[in-house]
């Protein structure tokens, strides 16, 4: 079967049920709505249908997901859209869209959002441990002014004497 990869804009309209697999699996499933609009003759923004769809989350980004959308958030999701069969519980046949997601974020047209990295991103040694959030204003970004006066790459290096971190460019 084709499942054609989508990018769908809309909202959360229930809130977000998280599940774990027998397999020890996480998976969070909610339903989100997308509300088509167009101009109409005068020129107005209308509204016109509303399309509600399944969508699963599994692994890491569940968890994400989980501890961070409501009910009624903005959001841009991408995966793979599917038609689902099941029974409903009154005996009758049913057909329903699914997406499974590969990526779930905040509409950041719509509303703020503040960014906090996992942190099985940070811990460790090596490439990993050097991705930390520095969107806050935190001290590091102050220091690192990444192509200020000194070309287009730049890496931080403590100084041992000092508490006062040294601008040096980074040889690409």
């Amino acid at each position: 079967m084709y499942e054609p990869l989508t990018t769908i804009v809309g909202n959360v309209v229930t809130t977000p049920v998280r599940r774990q697999l027998p397999t020890g699996e996480p998976m969070v499933t909610f339903r989100l709505g997308s509300t088509s609009r167009r101009r109409d003759a005068s020129g107005e923004w209308v509204d016109s249908g509303t399309m509600f769809l399944t969508i699963t989350c599994w692994r890491r980004l569940a968890l994400g997901v989980d501890g961070s959308l409501h009910r009624g958030d903005p959001v841009v999701v991408h995966g793979h859209l599917r038609t689902v069969e099941f029974r409903a519980k009154d005996g009758t046949d049913r057909r329903e869209l699914e997406l499974r997601a590969y990526t779930v974020g905040p509409d950041l047209s719509r509303c703020a959002a503040a960014i906090t990295r996992n942190s099985d991103y940070g811990s460790g040694s090596g490439p990993a441990s050097l991705m930390r959030n520095t969107c806050q204003g935190s001290s590091a970004e102050e220091r690192a002014r990444v192509g200020e006066n000194q070309g287009d790459a730049t890496t931080v290096q403590s100084d041992s004497s000092s508490d006062r971190a040294e601008t040096q460019p980074v040889d690409a």
